[in-house]
């Protein structure tokens, strides 16, 4: 009986440590200064399962820093120019530490850049919360980029489209990994 109460004591108290601890980093990293060059854009809130994706698009042109603090649990950063749906086997930039995660999104990107926030198998659910910055220090030079290229080669294959036709693919595309988790929790419901 001593043991076990010695035991929960002990649990209880390596607990309590944690718990402080993430609270100072997290004070920490609240009163870290950035740089005077980087302007906040968007702030990205959200929860993800284990093992499961969370994707997102940027649009925006110029140098883009992500920062993503998983607020419980872990989650890992994954980012795509030439794939809107990048993972752990196909990407172009990532960060996957135990802490924040940060991605400097260089300005020669192609537009829209794919972003996977990844929930990492050791937690059942993780909350993150991203913070997406335009690095002001690097200036994109359109006309070297436009010259760089034919027109030939940047349109090779590109299927012209318009912002009307882009928000129905999107949400076609929603609609559809909505409809198949659906069914695939359906499907974990009735086999366990």
């Amino acid at each position: 009986m001593v043991t076990r109460c010695r035991w929960a004591l002990a649990l209880v108290l390596t607990a309590s440590a944690l718990s402080l601890a993430s609270g100072l980093s997290l004070a920490e990293e609240e009163a870290e200064v950035l740089p005077a060059e980087w302007a906040l854009l968007h702030v990205v809130q959200g929860q993800i399962g284990a093992g499961n994706y969370s994707y997102l698009r940027l649009s925006h042109d110029g140098k883009i820093v992500l920062r993503v603090r998983s607020l419980r649990g872990d989650v890992d950063l994954y980012v795509s120019d030439s794939n809107l749906h990048p993972s752990f086997d196909e990407y172009d930039l990532q960060s996957s530490t135990c802490g924040q995660d940060m991605v400097a999104i260089p300005p020669t990107f192609q537009r829209p850049v794919g972003i996977a926030i990844y929930g990492h198998p050791s937690y059942m659910e993780s909350e993150f919360e991203m913070r997406v910055y335009l690095d002001r220090t690097e200036r994109l030079d359109h006309f070297a980029e436009t010259n760089a290229y034919s027109y030939s080669e940047a349109s090779a294959g590109r299927k012209q489209t318009t912002g009307k036709e882009e928000e129905e693919d999107e949400r076609e595309e929603s609609v559809l990994w909505t409809v198949l988790i659906g069914v695939l929790k359906l499907l974990l419901e009735i086999l366990f």
